[in-house]
């Protein structure tokens, strides 16, 4: 005997939902009611050939969630009865509104298909509906139909059958950006939800989330009665995020959740899902986005934009940035005049401040980029920057959405790839989400911005911004051919529509703007007190220990005194003779502590990966400085400064980092540009890896390290060998 199907009939009040269930049942349908409530519950059959399914007409509703009985009894024979599909009619004279219950269908994973019912009093509005495109960017059938002609009625049928074939009875939810404030506590409650396994058994921890966050009534009532102490942890998330939400958006959160899904369906009709012939009015949003997403205007307003960002961060933050440095130098003035010479001084000074301070020195510029970033993606702009990129993105093997962990790893310099790989959740083809999590990390982190601030200041004071611009966009050029060779290699597979959350303009609060940046750069301040000073400091043992033999410092201090004796000898004024006798002993100090840090045991491992990196030019400082970046980037600058502050005679004397870096002879072009080159691209920092791993498997963990590592290193090796060979070196 055949399968009989269970298919379920939704929509929205007068959209011709019950005109279709009668079409497709006829004479066979019952009316009832649902146990213990008046709602009506009509029943009826369908049977064409071999194909029997068995019809319920759902009450008619906006929504899923529990404002109304008629919504309860529609999600409750969802989630109870499972059907094997549910028919969703659409108006499809007010197409937008209809997608917004099409939507939390989707949500709630149940298999759809979309029923465009009006379709003839569309035409005679002029109004032009792509149905196939809908399908495609949706992942659902489509089907256009006229209830009360009867017309789709088959067709709807046919595809029934075909989704309930293919899936099996298998729910797939859509996850559904909200931002990122609401994104990370839906990732955190979903957590807890399926470490307790809080009501899995019934709703899906995501959806069970975003639930919980609309307050819904009837989940609240039965998460209590299920685990009180889980509810309550829910529910402590939920008062915490919406106060976050009032305090910084002067709204509430089930107002973020309506944008962000008229957002997600505003983005579909935009992509030449509604044709029009006349000239309609367009909202705000849409005259904004006339010039904002232009095809030619917009990119340019974008590229435009990110310069503008890079120009105040630069111009502006340096004078902060100067404070913040020579409050570093004070402290560290204050601690060589009051400590007696010794080892614990050293680590203080040379360990933790420098370390620690080398990395402090950027928040001010890190400050002002988090402060622009916060801005434009509060004010709905950089949703825009994703829809205009999607076609270059699709061009590389990979998806529109893609550019919003690339955006969150630093794409905009000063994000972190942490989130950002995170963010890859909301991509549906596993191919696609793999190829992002693997090429996200190239880009220019907070942490990773700190190190190039360093070097472009360094070596290019006079044209920061330009160069730091273009190592931006080296990042994404690299990513996105790496992202096209996974695609065409490891990562074969056909690409999915673009469909993304395109929220209305909404004019960013002061309170909103700086709470947001603080958090974000109150993370780095936390990373560079705890993390990055605990690696500073075990970055400073291994340059400083073993110590050097006493042979060793009698060899220098012997030097030393012959070069005072001599200069007994030396004609000139006694000035002219103190100023070259302390550079003499300057020369001295510099090679005991080269010596020094070569005999360590940071040196003697920047000795032994020497005769690997001398390939690509690095300095032995840099192959130090490496090794720690494993860890966490920053440490890159930290390291960086210990192991020339080591090298350092007179504490009181001491320059900055950049300005010893610019006069080590050591650092060629070509050996600059191999640094930056390795640097954006080999091995996501530890944390990152961790989460790669969490998000794919090991195997893809482990690709991310040695993958990177070995693509890092042969662009490296050919930019400094080229670099050379034309002069450079």
């Amino acid at each position: 005997m055949a399968k009989k199907y269970y298919v379920a009939v939704s929509g929205q009040p007068n959209c011709g939902k019950s005109t279709m269930f009668n079409a497709l049942t006829g004479a066979t349908a019952r009316v009832g009611n649902y146990p213990g409530i008046t709602v009506d519950r009509t029943e009826g059959h369908y049977e064409k050939g071999d194909f029997r399914a068995d019809l319920v007409d759902l009450p008619g509703t906006y929504s899923l969630t529990s404002y109304s009985m008629e919504e309860v009894v529609a999600r409750d024979v969802i989630v109870d009865e499972m059907p094997d599909v549910v028919i969703n009619m659409l108006d499809a004279t007010s197409l937008e509104r209809s997608l917004y219950l099409a939507v939390q269908f989707m949500e709630i994973g149940v298999p759809v298909v979309l029923g465009l019912n009006m379709m003839d009093e569309v035409r005679k509005k002029g109004i032009r509906i792509d149905s196939e495109k809908l399908s495609e960017l949706l992942g659902v059938p489509v089907v256009e139909c006229v209830a009360r002609k009867g017309e789709g009625r088959d067709e709807l049928m046919e595809h029934v059958k075909e989704v309930a074939d293919r899936t099996g009875g298998k729910w797939t939810p859509m996850d559904i950006s909200y931002g990122h404030d609401l994104d990370q506590a839906i990732e955190e409650m979903s957590e807890l939800i399926k470490e307790n396994n809080f009501m899995t058994d019934r709703y899906n921890p995501h959806w069970l989330a975003v639930k919980y966050i609309e307050e819904d009534e009837i989940i609240l009532e039965n998460g209590q009665k299920v685990n009180p102490q889980v509810a309550l942890l829910l529910e402590s998330k939920v008062k915490e995020v919406a106060e976050h939400i009032k305090k910084t958006m002067d709204t509430y959160p089930e107002a973020v959740l309506a944008d962000y899904r008229y957002g997600f369906i505003n983005s579909l009709l935009k992509q030449g899902v509604i044709s029009r012939e006349d000239n309609l009015r367009f909202d705000n949003s849409d005259k904004v986005d006339m010039i904002l997403t232009h095809k030619l205007l917009g990119p340019l307003i974008m590229l435009a934009v990110m310069y503008g960002m890079f120009y105040i961060t630069f111009n502006v933050g340096a004078i902060p940035q100067g404070w913040v440095e020579d409050g570093f130098g004070w402290i560290s003035g204050v601690v060589d005049t009051l400590m007696p010479d010794g080892l614990l001084k050293s680590m203080i000074i040379s360990g933790a401040i420098d370390g620690v301070g080398a990395v402090m020195g950027f928040t001010p510029l890190i400050l002002i980029m988090f402060a622009m970033l916060v801005f434009l993606e509060d004010l709905g702009y950089m949703a825009r920057v994703s829809y205009m990129v999607d076609r270059v993105f699709r061009a590389f093997g990979l998806h529109g959405m893609s550019i919003m962990p690339f955006i969150m790893s630093g794409g905009l310099p000063g994000g972190c790839a942490v989130p950002g790989v995170m963010t890859c959740r909301t991509l549906r083809s596993p191919k696609e989400r793999i190829a992002t999590i693997l090429t996200a990390p190239f880009m220019v982190c907070g942490a990773k911005t700190t190190a190039y601030i360093l070097i472009v200041g360094a070596f290019y004071p006079d044209n920061a911004t330009d160069v730091m611009f273009g190592i931006v966009l080296l990042s994404w050029v690299l990513a996105l051919c790496v992202g096209r060779l996974l695609r065409w290699t490891v990562l074969k597979g056909e690409a999915t529509p673009f469909v993304m959350e395109l929220p209305p303009y909404r004019i960013p609060t002061l309170r909103g703007v700086a709470i947001h940046t603080w958090d974000r750069v109150w993370e780095y301040i936390k990373k560079a007190g705890t993390v990055i000073l605990a690696i500073s400091v075990l970055m400073w043992a291994l340059m400083t220990f073993p110590q050097p033999t006493p042979g060793q410092v009698a060899a220098f201090d012997t030097q030393r005194a012959q070069v005072t004796e001599q200069s007994k000898t030396w004609s000139g004024t006694p000035e002219e003779v103190k100023t070259k006798l302390d550079d003499a002993l300057a020369r001295i100090s510099n090679r005991e502590g080269e010596e020094a840090l070569k005999n360590s045991y940071a040196g003697q491992i920047s000795e032994a990966i020497t005769p690997v990196t001398d390939p690509a030019g690095f300095p032995w400082q840099a192959n130090i400085a490496f090794i720690g970046a494993f860890a966490a980037k920053e440490v890159f600058v930290s390291t960086m400064s210990t192991a020339y502050s080591l090298g350092e005679e007179d504490p009181e004397d001491a320059t900055s980092l950049s300005a010893k870096l610019a006069a080590d002879p050591a650092w060629t072009p070509a050996v600059i540009w191999s640094v930056i080159v390795f640097l954006l691209v080999y091995v996501p920092c530890m944390v990152t890896v961790a989460v790669i791993i969490r998000e794919t498997n090991w195997k893809w963990g482990l690709f991310s390290v040695f993958g990177s590592l070995g693509f890092g290193y042969a662009l490296a090796v050919i930019v400094y060998q080229a670099g050379t060979s034309l002069g450079f070196g």
